[in-house]
Order: C-alpha cells, then structure tokens, then sequence
C-alpha cells in the first residue's frame, strides 16, 4: 500500500504549513492534562500541610507565630524528632492561584484545540477536495478499453468512499492521535519527575490493563454471530424464494420449525459472546482496581517510611501514568483510520498516475481542412482488453467510400460494432490502421476526430435533462430552430410537442421516462445536429415502427455523407449501395443487395432466415416494446410508492416480548446496579486515602492505608463477578428474544398472501435480510439498554447521595458544571463517529454526476463531451468542500469546548472548596470526595450516552418487525378461516373472472374467463405466453383471488373456502419444480405435510411417478441429497420428484403446468406416462406447450389475452378449423 506521507502528496505549501501549526498545537493539548495533575498535586500537599496544621493548633496551648508553631509561652513546639512544624497556609489565597492555573490551562487548551482542529481539517478538506478532482479528470481521460476492466460501480465507489477514507486518515484524526500520543509521553514524563520508583512500579502492571482494553476490542467484533445466524438464513431464504410451493403444499408449519431449529446455534453463539464480553469487561475493571490497591499501597509506604513522596507527588505518578496508559489505548483506533486510508489510497493513486493510451484531452495530433469521409481498413487484427483471449477482429481489410451508404450485416459476435468502435478510436488495433482520407487515425485530434463523427447506438444514451439539453449535446451552441429542425428528421417533433413541457420535458435518469422507440428517435436528432461527415448507425432504428423508421429512413438517406448502418432488419439494408457480410472478424463479402443474393453466402442464409421468420420478426418487437412498457410502469410503480413512514416502536411492546425471561433481566440489572455503584465507591476510597495522609499516628497511618487496598481489591472482585452477570444475563435474554422475533417473524411472513411476495420490497433477500438485522438490533432497545440505564442511575444516584451527604453546598456549586461536561461527553462521542453522513448528503449531487458520466463513458466520449462533465462536476464540489470549511470551525469550536470545561470545572470547585475548609472547617478529603465523585459521575453519563448501542435505529427496527406482525394478509392461511366439507368431488368453474397482478395493475392478464371442468375430467389450456393459463391455476390454488368473478369449487365460491382444506385437495407440477435442500424421501414427503408419509408410501409415489428405478441405481437411494434447489439432478428427474410428490398428496384435483415443456423426447414420454397413469380418477388441468401432449384430453380450452376463444374436444375444434387448428397444423410451438 501506499506509504503514510505519500498521502499529503496534493499538499501545497500552505497546506503544509496549517498541518505542522495543528501539529504543534496538538502537542501543547496533549500537555495539558499532565500539566494539571502538577498543579493537583500542589494542590493536595497545601490541603495536607493545612490539615496537620489546623490539627496541631486544636490544642489550646498552640499557636502560630511567623509561620512556624509556637507554645503559648513563646517557646518553639518541637515534635519528638526535634523538628519544627511550619504554619500559617493561607488555603484561601493559594486555591485562589491554583484556581487561575486551572483557568490558564483551560483558555490555553481551548485554543489550542481549536487550532489544531481547524488546521487539520481544512487542510484535509483542501487536500481531498484536489484529489477528487484529480481522480475524476483522469477518470474521464482514460481510453474506454480501460473503462472495461473496471466496473462503474467500483469507480463510483471509490470517488465516494475511497476518498473519504483518505480524508479520514489525514484530517483531525491525525491531531488526535499527536494529542494522545503527548499526553502518553508527557504522563510518563511527570510521573518520573514526582517519583521514578511508584512509576516502575505501575509501568509493570500497566500492559495488563492495556491487554485487557485489547481484548474487549476484539470481542466486540462480531463477525461470527452471522456465520452461526447462516444456517438459518439459508432456510429463510430456500423457503421465501420457493414460497408458492410452500404455500401450495401447506408446509408453512413445517417450516417454521426447521428455521427455528437453525436458529439455536446462533442463539448460543450470542450467549456465549456476551459472556465473553462479560468476561473481559469483569477482567478490565478487576485489574484495574488490583493496580489501584498496589499503587496506593507502594506509594502510601514511600509517602510515610521514606518520606522519598510528598501526598501530592504520589497522586501526581499514580495517575500521570493511568493517564499516560489510556491515551495509548485511545490513540490505536486512529491508527486503523490510517491503515484504511492507505489501503485506499493505492487505487485512487494508481488511477492518478497512469496515462491513459488514448488521452482525450490531449491539443496533439492534425486537424485536416478538407474531409472528404474515405474510410479504409487495413489488415487489422483486435482483441478487447478485457478479453485478451478472444480475438474479435482477424486481419480485416475493406474500404468504404465517401458519401456511400454502407452496410454491415453478419451473425452476432462478428465483430460489426467493434469496427464502429475503432472508427471512433475508442480503441487502438493491436495490428494494422484504420485510416480517414489517408491519414491514419492516431495520427488526427481526438477530439476534432469525434467531432466529425455522428453516432446512434442501438441502445442509445439519454442524459437526465431535457430532451432540448439532450439534443444540444450533439454540438455547442445550436439554436433552437435547428433543434426543431433535427428533431422534425428524427420523426420525432410529433410525439415532443404531444408532450405536456414539450421539448423542456425531462427525460429521467438514463432516459427511463421514454420508450424504446423516442430515445432513439431523440439520438437520432442528437445525431443528425452534429452535421456529421461520417453517420454510424448500430441497429439505429431497431425499436421503431415500421412507419416512423420509413419516415428516419429518408431523412438519414436525404444527406450524402458516409453512413455505415448496422442491421439486422433488411429493410434498412436493402438501398444501401453496398452491404459488407462480416463473418468471424473478418469482411467476407461485399456487393449490393442482388450481387450478395447469387452468391448465397452469408448475406444469403440471412435473408432466407428473415424471410422465414418475418411474421416472427413483428411478434418479438411487439414483446420488447411490451416489456420496455412494463419496465417503466414498474418503476412508476415503485416510485409512487409513499415511502413508509418511519416510526418507532413502544418499548414496551417489545419488552412484552421479552416477558418469559424476566429472571435473567432481574439478575442482569442487580449486576448493574453494583456495576454502577463501583465509581462512587471509587472516589470514597480514593479521598479516605488522600486523609490519612494528615493522622499523626503512624501506625494508625498504616492500619488505614492498608484497610482501604484490602477494601480495594474486595471491589474489584465483586466488580469482576458483577460485569460478568450483567454480560451474561443480558445476553441470554436478548438471544432468546431475538430468536423468539425472528421465528415470529418468519411465521408472519409465510402467513401473507403470495402477492404481497411480488412487491420488489419483499423480495427474498430483503426479507432474509430483515429477518437477519432487525431482530438482533431490537435486541439492542431491550437487554443491554436495560443494563445501561440501570447502570448510569445507579451511579449518578449514588454519587449524588454521597456528594450531599458529605457537602451539600459544593456539589451545588459542581453541579452548575455537570449539563456542560455531560454535553461535551456527549460531543465527544458524537465527534468521533465525525461528520461523515452529513458529507454523504452534501456529495450525492456531485456523485450523481460522476455516476452518470462514468456510466455513460461511451456516448460521452462519443460525443467528446469529457470536459463539460469534468466541469459540472467540479462545480458540484464546490458546495460540499465549501461546507466542510466551514464546519472546521464549528466542530474546532465544540471539541475546543468539550476539552477546556472540565479545568473550568475544577478551578471553581477547588476555589469554594478552599473557602469551606477554612470558614467552616469542612477535612479537605471531602473536597476531593465531593469533587471526584460528582467528576467521575458526569463523565461515566457521558460515556453512557455514546455506548448505548444504536437506540433510535433499534426502535425503529421494532416499529418495521411490529408493521410486519400486525399486518392482516388478504387471504387467510389460518385453519380454523373458512369451510370445509366431507365429500370432496373437484368440480372447478371459472365464472367470468377477471384479475390483474397486484403489483402490474394496469395489465388486464383474465379479462372475463369462463371454463368449467366435471370431477375425473381433464381440461388443457393452450395459448401464447403471457395469456393468462398459468394465472388461472394460480386462482385456484388461491394464491390470488380474481377481482370480478368468481371460482367455484364443488358450487362453493372459492373465497368462502378454508385455505389449507382447500390446498390439501390440490396437487400442482410446474414447469420448473422446486425441490427442497434435503433427500429425495424428504422432498416427496413433502407433498403431505400435515402426517409423516411412510416410506412404503413414497415408494409406491416414486412407483407411479416412474422414479423409483432410477432412484435404485443411485448409491444412497432414497437418502441421496438432492442439492440446493435440486441442482444435483437433471430437469427430467426433478420433474419425476415433483409428480411423486404430488401423487403422494392423494390429491382430487392435479394441476399440470407445462410440467414436461423442459424435457427431451426420451423422458417427456416417461414423465408423459407417469403423468397419465397420476391422471386416473382425478380432475386435472394441464397447461402445455406441445400439443401432443393434449390431444387425449376431455376440453381444451384455447386462450388468447384472458379469455377462452374456442373450447371442445381436439377433433371438434379440428374440424372448426379456427385457431386451435392453425396451431396444431403448422405445428408451431405456442409461445
């Protein structure tokens, strides 16, 4: 990967100058809190020296003269080691000074940080800002073979992700990490001034904590929790994707179970990841609260035996190296922002550094005055980049005149397009020269190359503007009337004036608004406005009419110039003057149309195939043009959607969920409750230390010092076990809750009906996903928020009582200081996530943009558009980078703030605190325990605030899991829903039914079906696809009910009837039958899920079906594993399982769609008499394609859009001689 200082290589000198200020300025912050901890220990030692005094002065026989203490008759008080005892600690006076230290520090910290704020990121927004707009223009440079092997997707995300990355490693981050790196070496430093033994002493135990901070990192990964979640998404997923033969063979159930039996393993999985959790957690603070019990110890003995410590040197050593330790720990996660940031940097740099082999942009090359438009080929051979292996173009050779009109015809994949593509100098030949009037065309501008060149595509490219923008990107700077103009030649000035904005309407992103047919009409007048010397048609007019392409016909014939037209219609290619037959790359013949017929050659097989299939022809466009409709109405269709609101759910519901387990929630909260009250019970500790310091009884001294490390290490035991239970038993409750939602969940989706599955938002992944996501994150609004709150109350109630219990009027006075540190805990956290989604909003303009363009390289090149789009975008960066200067400010603002308000905080709470201890003789130890314990709270509540998992997302996870629950589908699966009755005959009538898919409303697919079938009678529908025979079946299995109409089952309306009686009396085989993940037994028990099918059952199945020698000859018979989707045996043999299975079912009614439509003659005709044997005593529908399947049936019904044309028997509708005879006698496959 690219090296770290490679990364500042868009640095100018003014940028490097603002990095090494920020720099400098993170330095002098990173001193800061060491420096403090100098003035704290000052500070402590006065209180100590104050305290011994006032308690020698307790005696009335004492008193203070010239600061040293006299006996009353004026005799120097000299203690039993013939010292002196100094006096006359002005404490109000001192704390005064220590209090304008604190305020010093805290201004100097406050504009330190906010310089280094500042520095760093606007330099980094500088810096990012140049290289995007670097990568960009080199982007649109590269050649299109480069723009091959690199998909447009990854380039995208890489202008967007890519380069935040880099900006993350080189802006505030960096400051940050310079900050915690001083504050490291600075801690250390002061603790080696106060006292180089207590800091060896705590430098050995330090990497246990360190470890212990690594630990918790890693646990927090929780990669593994998906894997063990796989099993079961991987069920979810098999049964939505194959849900309408779930639905079909009643096995909602059985399903339901086999997803939650997967679910186990995930569950365990997530108990034992918060165990370790707990674990490490427990770990973390029982160290932590051992080292504090041996620091004290250690030091309270150099303090008292030596006397090497004053009080205040050895507060100064203990936590000059605590905090030394933890800015280390901070300062790794910078390093992994570095380490992504370099990572990302290769590509972006590599794609910087590289010169493209065909530079757009480049001034070099001809221009000629005169062109006449000879095109020649000579000897060129050319393979894409991509696909070195290929070889596309071999050796052609062929010249086209000027002013001719050329024909390209040929197989697809004979290099006609390629050719065009080399006309355009999109790519360079690997042999041979492509050459205009002569001059080879390397040797020419690019730019004024493209210039002359006119192109429509067979897909043509829109761009999201108007249709006059469109059209204007053909040349710089037409009027209007020549727009109209170009526009009237294209044919298409009729259907722009129709229009509502008329030649102001906005053709949607990439052209979506329009037909097939006025895109291309809109490229050809894009096309025709460049007044190009040279037109390149590829398949121009292939989605026109044949009316509206006469009409472009003769506009593109009016003008002599040299077209080369590729086609496959041959009315294009009839008046060309020549037609060049391609066949492998090379040129193989050439003549005019009768020419090209004698030889009966490649031109020849292709116009006889034509002729075959011209009624074929017509029928193909009229299915793209159908579909190009479709297409867009789903997109209106997905986009008028209102977006749904997102809501959040009531905790409470949630936690209803969660009843069954109210033991564990109980135990995990008591483990937070004493989690939250170790802090307190910290700062108690840590002042009752700081007092023994002023007992005059040594040995007192000690008895207490060591009492207090023996309580010490009590509270970190009964921490370690306490974080332990909390881990543990909020794990286990949110893992059962989450598998209680998840299997909820999956049983609600399988109770919807089959067209709630046919929206795009339900689609099978989104779903799995669902399923995947949202239950683990409601997880996150119960357990663990629980043990959060419960955590954070205990420990500001605590404190709370404890600083009023002690000094009620101090912590007033603190508490004035607790919103501004809770909010700048609250900042801080909110800093570090950074201001990254907001950059997201503000570049997505810029990035529509570069997608467009990136997306559309060819027609963009095409056109010789590159600069324009190079400048569009780099407009549209001017906001964002604009924006993110002036956020430099405010987030140097808010972090300069965040970090001074705690030395505020200190120096008025010391200042009155000094007052107390001298007007109303409050011990010193208090001052520090008030202080502490309030401090030490209000930052916990501003660690709390950031650590709470995501609150609001998992709210709102809940509200879309709770909309799903409480969704009433429209058909009901339930069991109890309906009628059932004894005498099942399977008597079926489709009265006048008419039906659209819920999700297509506008496609009328039953427009009035009438059809009835008698009980043991067969009925075959035939029809050209997409009329609506397979939709019938779907009526009767009730997977849709009709809109008008009615279906009649045995006289009863089909609504009326109970769900599942209903399914359990059908059958169905389709045309592509779905098998399940597991052995061939398994899936033809399948067939009746409502009892366990005995084996001799399935045999008997596999018997009729014609399966059961088949299966023999496999190694594992029955048991064989059949794959994932059955991939493991061939069509013939799944349709073969399909058919047991259904005949396992023991159904009256058999549905046969297309069930032999994929096999070949050899095994239709076995299915063919396993079906006919299933058909015996059964009423069935056959759905079929080839009508030698068919003729043996009692009606066969011919369909055409949604109703019944002609039904009777095959001899009577034979001798009608109406549509079912014309199919039958030419023998065509219906489709």
């Amino acid at each position: 990967s690219v090296g770290y200082f490679q990364l500042f290589r868009f640095a100018t000198w003014r940028d490097k100058l603002m990095m090494v200020v920020g720099s400098l300025c993170a330095l002098i912050h990173g001193s800061a809190s060491p420096l403090m901890l100098l003035v704290y220990g000052m500070m402590t030692n006065t209180f100590v020296a104050y305290e011994l005094e006032v308690q020698e002065l307790k005696d009335p026989n004492k008193e203070c003269i010239n600061n040293t203490i006299h006996w009353t008759n004026g005799s120097i008080y000299e203690t039993t080691d013939n010292t002196t005892v100094s006096c006359g600690v002005n404490i109000e006076a001192q704390m005064t000074m220590f209090a304008y230290y604190y305020i010093g520090i805290g201004l100097g910290v406050l504009i330190v940080s906010y310089f280094q704020i500042v520095f760093w990121v606007s330099a980094a927004a500088r810096q990012t800002h140049k290289i995007r707009k670097t990568y960009f223009r080199k982007v649109m440079q590269m050649e299109i073979g480069w723009f091959d092997c690199n998909s447009v997707g990854e380039l995208n995300t890489r202008i967007s992700d890519d380069i935040n990355k880099i900006n993350n490693a080189i802006a505030d981050q960096v400051s940050i990490f310079i900050e915690r790196i001083s504050t490291f070496v600075f801690g250390f430093m002061v603790g080696f001034i106060g006292g180089w033994k207590l800091t060896l002493v705590v430098i050995a135990v330090s990497p246990l904590i360190g470890i212990a901070a690594g630990l918790m990192a890693v646990a927090r990964l929780t990669g593994r929790e998906l894997t063990a979640y796989a099993k079961a998404g991987a069920v979810a997923d098999e049964v939505l994707s194959s849900i309408r033969t779930v639905a079909a063979f009643g096995g909602e159930e059985k399903e339901a179970e086999r997803y939650d039996r997967n679910l186990i393993e995930a569950q365990n999985w997530g108990v034992k990841k918060g165990s370790i959790i707990g674990v490490f957690q427990g770990y973390l603070w029982c160290i932590i609260f051992l080292c504090y019990a041996l620091a004290f110890w250690y030091g309270s003995k150099l303090v008292i035996d030596t006397k090497e410590l004053t009080p205040g040197s050895l507060i100064q050593v203990f936590f000059g190296v605590l905090m030394a330790a933890m800015n280390l720990g901070q300062a790794s996660p910078c390093l992994e922002a570095f380490a992504s940031g370099r990572a990302a940097a290769k590509n972006i740099f590599e794609t910087i550094d590289r010169e493209p082999e065909i530079n757009c942009f480049s001034d070099g090359g001809h221009k000629l005055d005169k062109v006449k438009g000879d095109l020649e080929f000579h000897n060129i051979t050319f393979f894409y980049p991509s696909r070195p292996d290929v070889k596309i173009l071999d050796n052609l050779s062929m010249q086209i005149k000027a002013g001719e009109t050329t024909a390209f015809v040929g197989p697809s994949g004979s290099g006609k397009s390629t050719t065009i593509q080399l006309i355009q100098r999109f790519y360079d030949p690997q042999e041979g020269m492509v050459s205009l009037d002569g001059h080879d065309i390397r040797t020419l501008n690019i730019q004024w190359l493209r210039s002359l060149i006119g192109i429509v595509e067979q897909e043509p490219v829109l761009f999201a503007t108007t249709i006059a923008e469109n059209i204007r990107y053909g040349r710089p700077g037409v009027t209007t009337e020549e727009i109209i103009q170009a526009a009237k030649e294209a044919n298409a000035y009729n259907f722009i004036m129709a229009l509502p904005q008329k030649f102001d309407t906005l053709v949607g992103e990439g052209g979506g608004q329009m037909s097939g047919g006025q895109k291309q009409r809109i490229a050809i007048a894009r096309a025709l406005i460049r007044n190009p010397r040279i037109l390149l048609l590829d398949m121009a007019t292939s989605a026109l009419d044949n009316e509206s392409e006469a009409v472009v016909q003769e506009a593109l014939d009016n003008v002599r110039r040299t077209t080369i037209s590729i086609a496959h219609r041959l009315s294009t290619i009839r008046n060309a003057d020549v037609i060049v037959g391609f066949e492998h790359g090379c040129a193989v013949e050439r003549g005019t149309h009768s020419e090209l017929l004698e030889k009966q050659g490649v031109y020849f097989t292709l116009v006889t195939l034509q002729n075959q299939g011209s009624s074929n022809t017509a029928n193909e466009l009229s299915k793209s043009m159908a579909r190009i409709a479709f297409i867009q109405i789903c997109q209106q269709v997905t986009e008028d959607d209102p977006d749904e609101k997102e809501e959040s759910a009531p905790v409470a519901r949630i936690l209803k969920y969660n009843q069954p387990e109210w033991p564990y929630m109980l135990l995990g909260s008591l483990g937070a409750a004493v989690n939250g009250s170790v802090n307190p019970v910290y700062a108690v500790l840590f002042s009752q230390i700081l007092g023994t310091f002023a007992i005059q009884d040594l040995n007192q001294q000690r008895k207490e010092i060591n009492g207090i490390c023996i309580l010490f290490c009590i509270v970190a035991v009964i921490s370690f076990f306490s974080q332990f239970l909390q881990g543990y038993a909020f794990a286990k409750s949110g893992e059962l809750l989450t598998r209680r939602l998840r299997k909820v969940g999956f049983q609600a989706m399988l109770r919807q009906e089959i067209g709630w599955f046919d929206d795009p938002r339900n689609s099978p992944g989104a779903l799995t996903t669902r399923l995947a996501t949202d239950a683990s994150m409601v997880q996150g609004a119960t357990g663990s928020q629980i043990g959060m709150i419960v955590n954070s109350l205990t420990n500001i109630g605590a404190s709370f009582i404890i600083a009023f219990y002690f000094s009620w009027k101090l912590t007033l006075v603190i508490m004035c200081f607790l919103p501004l540190i809770g909010l700048s805990g609250m900042f801080q956290a909110k800093m570090l996530t950074g201001f990254a989604n907001e950059d997201k909003k503000s570049m997505e303009e810029a990035g529509q943009v570069s997608s467009e363009a990136l997306g559309n390289i060819r027609t963009i090149a095409g056109l010789a558009k590159e600069r324009s789009f190079v400048e569009s975008y780099e407009q549209k960066l001017e906001l964002p980078y604009k924006s993110a200067k002036k956020r430099a400010n405010i987030y140097g603002l808010c972090f300069g703030f965040a970090q001074c308000v705690i030395f505020m905080a200190y120096a008025a709470s010391f200042r009155y605190g000094g007052y107390l201890v001298r007007v109303e003789g409050l011990p010193y130890m208090l001052v520090f325990r008030v202080i502490s314990a309030v401090v030490i709270s209000g930052t916990a509540l501003g660690r709390a605030s950031s650590f709470t998992p995501d609150y609001a997302k998992a709210k709102i996870a809940a509200a879309q899991f709770f909309r799903l629950l409480d969704r009433v589908p429209k058909i009901s699966i339930n069991h109890t829903d309906g009628k059932k009755w004894e005498m099942f005959k399977g008597k079926i009538e489709f009265l006048n039914c008419k039906f659209t898919y819920p999700t297509r409303p506008d496609i009328q697919v039953l427009s009035g079906l009438v059809v009835s079938v008698k009980p043991g009678q067969t009925l075959a529908f035939v029809g050209s696809s997409g009329c609506g025979k397979s939709t019938s079946v779907q009526l009767l299995e009730r997977f849709y009910d009709p809109d008008e109409g009615q279906v009649l089952i045995d006289g009863h309306p089909s609504h009326t009837v109970n769900v599942p009686f209903l399914r359990s009396q059908i059958g169905i085989v389709s045309q592509e039958p779905v098998l399940f993940d597991c052995s061939i037994a398994e899936n033809i028990q399948y067939g009746d899920n409502t009892r366990t099918v005995a084996m001799e059952e399935v045999v008997e199945a596999a018997k009729k079906a014609h399966l059961h020698d088949f299966v023999m000859g496999l190694p594992n018979k029955y048991e064989t594993q059949v794959g994932a989707q059955g991939s493991q045996l061939s069509r013939g043999q799944k349709q073969r399982i399909a058919i047991a299975r259904a005949i396992v079912r023991n159904p009256k009614i058999l549905l046969l769609d297309e069930a032999t439509s994929a096999l070949d003659t050899e095994s239709e005709q076995t299915v063919q008499s396993a079906l006919d044997e299933a058909r015996k005593g059964r009423t069935c529908i056959v759905i079929a394609h080839r009508l030698s399947t068919i003729q043996n049936a009692d009606i066969i019904a011919v369909m055409s859009q949604g109703v019944v044309i002609e039904q009777g028997t095959h001899e009577k509708l034979m001798a009608k001689k109406g549509a079912y005879y014309k199919l039958v006698t030419t023998g065509a496959p219906i489709s």
